[in-house]
């Protein structure tokens, strides 16, 4: 028999508002298997956060079904790690108590949780920082540690609503390869909602296209790149550029 997929949407709608309300997502249909790193892109105003946070367990929708694991997403749940735009660090904690937060708050045991935090120091390329607090950090290490806060749960599935978009380009380049470093090293199941084409074919085995509100699936394109990737090999790929074009016609940038 199949093993369920891990994420499992079928003609979902979310509607913000009254009866009259605005129409945000309609008929969505999307899965998405054990250990895929897909995208979505969309002009602002789509739904992409808000089918985000819907998986997340964050938010109720109005129309279909959504399952986790063959399981009806109701709520949150201990199986999903959330990464959002800003790290949200608690100013008060270090590097390291700040990664245990989230653990914390799911009850996992003291001792669990401290033979975690050195495996991810390393895994998050942040050993010697685990006193610092996160105003003595870059907000790329600070966005390390909100990485590594959602993975230090163990979480079956990884979403990360726009966890670059507030750095500068030389940054966000940084942290795509960092990223692609920890994922092929932990292989999590990972939703990343972005506004950048080139980000989404860099990372990603799939690239969902939204349409402008009400968001619905414009296509979905399977981005066959060879693993693992470097930034500059990969992206002097001629496919990489062909997917560049084609996302962008479907985006209508060109």
């Amino acid at each position: 028999m199949p093993q369920p997929q891990v994420v499992e949407l079928r003609g979902l709608a979310k509607s913000y508002g009254s009866a009259d309300g605005v129409l945000a997502l309609d008929g969505i249909d999307l899965e998405i298997g054990e250990a895929e790193f897909v995208s979505i892109l969309g002009p602002s105003g789509c739904g992409k956060s808000t089918l985000l946070r819907i998986v997340g367990g964050l938010l109720p929708y109005d129309a279909g079904t959504a399952t986790l694991s063959g399981m009806p997403i109701e709520g949150p749940s201990s199986n999903v790690g959330i990464v959002f735009q800003k790290p949200n660090l608690l100013p008060w904690r270090n590097v390291e108590s700040n990664l245990r937060l989230g653990a914390e708050i799911r009850g996992r045991g003291h001792e669990e949780i401290a033979a975690r935090v050195p495996a991810m120091l390393d895994l998050l390329g942040l050993n010697g920082f685990g006193a610092r607090y996160p105003h003595e950090l870059s907000g790329g290490m600070q966005q390390r540690v909100a990485i590594g806060q959602a993975l230090m749960t163990n979480p079956q599935l990884l979403l990360m609503d726009e966890p670059f978009g507030a750095l500068d380009a030389l940054t966000r380049d940084r942290l795509n390869v960092e990223l692609l470093r920890v994922w092929q090293a932990d292989r999590k199941t990972v939703l990343l909602v972005t506004h950048s084409i080139a980000e989404a074919i860099f990372l990603s085995d799939r690239v969902i296209v939204m349409s402008a509100r009400p968001g619905r699936i414009v296509e979905n394109v399977r981005i066959d790149l060879p693993r693992p990737r470097d930034p500059r090999s990969t992206r002097e790929m001629p496919q990489f550029g062909h997917y560049v074009v084609h996302l962008s016609e479907l985006m209508g940038v060109v």
